[in-house]
């Protein structure tokens, strides 16, 4: 058996937007059970440098958008970083979703050796398709989710390890 690059990448992608959606929900429920300012967790951050939950839910979003764009060698629609609310961010991500479905497995698969290469200020990074979503893209992408992930927890919310993995569909 043989996994696609599609698979690996597209799949991941569209699976963790809707569990980091599922995160948001399961915040508001929270918030209006226990009374918190939603405003408590998206100014939320682990300080330190590390930017706060409606970075990473933008960021997160930026890696999906950017990452499965540039694996179908498409350009990305812009997302001006401009959200501060719950709505907000869930109809980023709910973009997102759309964007990331747009692309089809003919636009990936057999494309594991398109050449991408991202840009810094300080230089820039050679990759092909699949070394940039194994060693890129994916670890990127998991690290902002993973981050607004924990930082909802270290402010309350009940987020189980369940919630990360299945989102919505874990079983109750």
């Amino acid at each position: 058996m043989s996994l696609s690059l599609y698979d690996a990448s597209i799949t991941v992608y569209l699976q963790m937007l809707k569990n980091l959606s599922h995160f948001l929900d399961k915040a508001e429920t929270y918030a209006a059970e226990e009374h918190v300012e939603l405003s408590t967790f998206t100014e939320a951050s682990f300080g330190h440098g590390m930017a706060p939950f409606t970075r990473q839910i933008q960021f997160a979003s930026d890696a999906a958008k950017s990452g499965a764009a540039r694996l179908a060698g498409v350009e990305p629609p812009s997302m001006p970083d401009t959200e501060t609310t719950f709505p907000e961010l869930k109809e980023r991500i709910a973009k997102t979703i759309a964007f990331v479905e747009s692309i089809k497995r003919d636009q990936i698969d057999g494309h594991e050796d398109r050449q991408v290469v991202l840009t810094f200020p300080n230089g820039s990074m050679e990759f092909t398709g699949q070394s940039f979503l194994l060693t890129f893209s994916l670890p990127n992408f998991l690290f902002h989710v993973t981050t607004a992930y924990a930082i909802l927890r270290s402010q309350g919310v009940p987020l189980g390890k369940m919630d990360f993995l299945a989102g919505a569909q874990a079983p109750a």
